[in-house]
């Protein structure tokens, strides 16, 4: 998709603004984290520096998970609810994260307030989504100001708040609390949890009654903690500053205040924290061996009658255990992929047209590991190469112990590994 595309959204009040970039003026400086000021696109084969990457966040609006797209919608400058949402798309080697855990798109919820890590197409012909100007974050579009719909929509991660947090050494505190029947404010600063001389800016957010409150093992409503006496039942009340993970959404806001959000979970200890993370481990290993583990091609090494040796890295942020099951020795099936990770050739199961062989060797690298790969390289040798499986081209990986299933149309393309053989097509987003 060549043409240039715009988006129209309208425009926040400059104080609005101030509150939606609070959050991010108090996050630290750490390793990768300084985004480039040029766009910068990924090249095949490499995985790209973090600090080249464009950050931003936005309202989760949009999921179309076979594909690994969406769209979000972004604060900006103008009335955030009129700004139109902003389709992304997932690199192959792209990091979800969502309670502190790894995840796919289709677990995260709709509304929940995502940060992204993001760049150019890397290549705009076979992109899934539409490619804008590549200095698109700079324009003005009506009145919804700059920055609502960057051309850098392609994502190396996309994480919810408590992942966020978690990974930048964040922490929220809870500074006061106004209910009125069962509902209200909250004021808190999200600050450094080894703490900072820069002062961090008081946020307001709202809560409900469907807000859950978590502790160990329990999950609370806004009932409990009144009958507790921990909030009041009416009223204000000082929190002194109350260390927390919060789970942060949006929501249509009264007075006119359009970018005030909304928390729709409190994380009160690391106990109900850590079981969450738990809880969606799980969810994510077992999707993962069902859809087998993705790695790109280093090498080829052809031998004769359709022999082959390959070389490949798998991808990173994934659970430890799913990487365990790669163990030399061990017999596998390796099958082409499509860049949005779609199994080619799925219609009697991945494994009919894929490649069986055996893991040779596994090899885990040592020094600084970019994100998006997991370090960990493996030597396959099969007696059938399929043409799915060469260099730079995107793969899948079952160690034969996976379970072997078939999956919903959706989740494969034909034999050809077509990009154009995608179910949707990236018609079904607006032209701007």
């Amino acid at each position: 998709m060549t043409n240039p595309l715009h988006f129209t959204t309208i425009c926040l009040g400059f104080a609005l603004l101030a509150c939606v970039q609070a959050h991010a003026v108090n996050e630290p400086n750490t390793k990768n984290q300084e985004q480039g000021t040029e766009p910068f696109r990924p090249e095949a084969g490499k995985f790209p520096p973090l600090e080249k990457a464009l950050s931003y966040r936005g309202e989760l609006v949009f999921v179309d998970h076979a594909n690994r797209r969406g769209s979000v919608r972004i604060p900006g400058e103008g009335t955030y609810f009129r700004n139109a949402p902003h389709p992304f798309a997932l690199l192959p080697y792209a990091v979800v994260r969502y309670h502190g855990a790894p995840a796919d798109l289709r677990d995260i919820p709709l509304g929940t307030l995502l940060h992204i890590r993001a760049y150019l197409p890397p290549d705009p012909a076979t992109s899934a989504v539409p490619v804008l100007p590549v200095d698109n974050k700079n324009k003005t579009a009506g009145y919804s100001g700059k920055g609502v719909a960057p051309a850098e929509n392609h994502l190396l991660l996309l994480e919810d708040e408590p992942s966020h947090c978690q990974r930048e050494g964040l922490m929220w505190k809870l500074k006061e609390v106004e209910v009125k029947n069962r509902e209200g404010m909250l004021i808190a600063t999200c600050e450094p949890k080894q703490g900072s001389k820069a002062k961090a800016t008081e946020e307001k957010l709202t809560f409900d009654a469907a807000t859950r409150f978590w502790r160990g093992r329990e999950c609370l409503g806004i009932d409990e903690l009144i009958a507790d006496g921990a909030w009041p039942a009416d009223g204000k009340k000082a929190l002194g500053g109350q260390a927390v993970l919060l789970g942060i959404t949006w929501k249509p806001t009264p007075d006119g205040i359009f970018t005030r959000f909304h928390v729709s979970d409190i994380w009160l200890d690391d106990a109900s924290m850590q079981r969450a993370a738990q809880n969606q481990t799980e969810t994510h290993k077992t999707f993962i061996r069902t859809r087998w583990m993705p790695a790109w091609i280093d090498a080829v090494e052809y031998g004769k009658f359709g022999r082959a040796t390959v070389t490949a890295t798998l991808f990173g942020g994934m659970d430890a255990a799913l990487y365990a099951d790669f163990k030399k020795g061990a017999t596998a099936n390796m099958n082409g992929a499509e860049a949005t990770l779609k199994h080619a050739g799925g219609g009697y199961g991945p494994a009919h047209m894929a490649s069986k062989g055996t893991l040779l060797d596994v090899t885990n690298a040592t020094g600084d590991i970019p994100l998006g790969s997991s370090g960990i390289q493996i030597r396959f040798e099969t007696d059938l190469i399929i043409e799915g499986i060469r260099l730079g081209r995107v793969v899948r990986v079952r160690p034969s112990n996976w379970p072997l299933v078939n999956l919903p149309r959706e989740e494969y393309i034909g034999d050809g590994s077509n990009p154009e053989d995608r179910f949707p097509t990236p018609t079904i987003f607006p032209k701007y």
